[in-house]
């Protein structure tokens, strides 16, 4: 597994030196958000030039682009935003490869029409399902002409929000290029150690074949976030159901303070190397 970052975790609006300080840090990979280059995260469009300075960012540092982001409410009430997200993940999905990722990662969305993050009761209404896939396969028809995979993943807030609906999503979709990411503290928000160590492993029981990317942060006991080895996730639990998996992609942090980048970095290289 290579040991990985969110670029936004760093500051600057230059590729190279999110890049050279995420390499600084200790990280191999890092997943780039394009707000890294003072962009918004989903522009409406991208200049030519962009995907290059990324490319050649990451070559010179040696921080390889393990994903790009562009996540939008793909379930947002107005259909006029989902089409604008739309429309802007097609560019970014067009630049992915040349940027040097063919993996570009998704939101699956809230029926909150304020933050795509916050959970709603009509998440769970067969509507909401059914947009859903409508969305999904039109972003999946264009990431299948570029050649690149499309990562959701499983979050409490969202429509997708279990490894049950990960999975029901993938049945549903039949396309090679829908992939997972699994980070372990989207599976919960309290719950007692065994019931942590089964949701991890139900979730990779039922998506290791498709998951292409593992999230590393972590909750305390009162279930808020904090960076990956300071609460109460079991990762050397975590790391062991991915490596029965056959999993040997990248474990990307974040959830984190740079002040905190390289610690989380050796605590997961240890955790990764026991």
């Amino acid at each position: 597994m290579q040991i990985g970052v969110f670029a936004k975790t760093f500051a600057g609006t230059e590729a190279l030196p999110v890049l050279r300080a995420a390499k600084t840090a200790g990280y191999e990979t890092a997943q780039f958000n394009l707000a890294c280059l003072g962009l918004p995260s989903m522009p409406d469009e991208i200049a030519p030039d962009v995907p290059g300075i990324i490319a050649a960012a990451s070559k010179q540092t040696g921080v390889s682009i393990a994903a790009i982001s562009a996540t939008y409410n793909m379930i947002h009430p107005d259909p006029s935003v989902r089409d604008k997200g739309q429309r802007r993940l097609g560019h970014i999905i067009a630049a992915a490869k040349t940027m040097g990722t063919s993996l570009v990662t998704l939101c699956t969305g809230t029926r909150n029409a304020e933050d795509q993050w916050q959970h709603h009761p009509d998440n769970t209404a067969l509507a909401a399902w059914r947009d859903l896939t409508t969305e999904m396969a039109k972003a999946l028809q264009v990431a299948e002409q570029h050649g690149v995979h499309l990562g959701i993943e499983p979050e409490l807030a969202n429509v997708v929000s279990s490894a049950v609906h990960a999975k029901r999503l993938l049945d549903d979709m039949q396309s090679p290029n829908l992939r997972i990411i699994l980070d372990p503290a989207n599976l919960f928000e309290t719950a007692s150690s065994p019931e942590r160590q089964r949701l991890v492993e139900e979730a990779v029981d039922l998506l290791g074949p498709h998951i292409a990317m593992a999230h590393a942060k972590d909750r305390n006991a009162n279930g808020e976030f904090v960076a990956a080895g300071k609460g109460v996730i079991d990762f050397k639990h975590f790391v062991t159901q991915l490596r029965c998996a056959e999993f040997v992609g990248p474990l990307v942090t974040h959830g984190l303070a740079e002040d905190e980048a390289a610690g989380v970095a050796q605590f997961l290289r240890g955790v990764v190397a026991s």
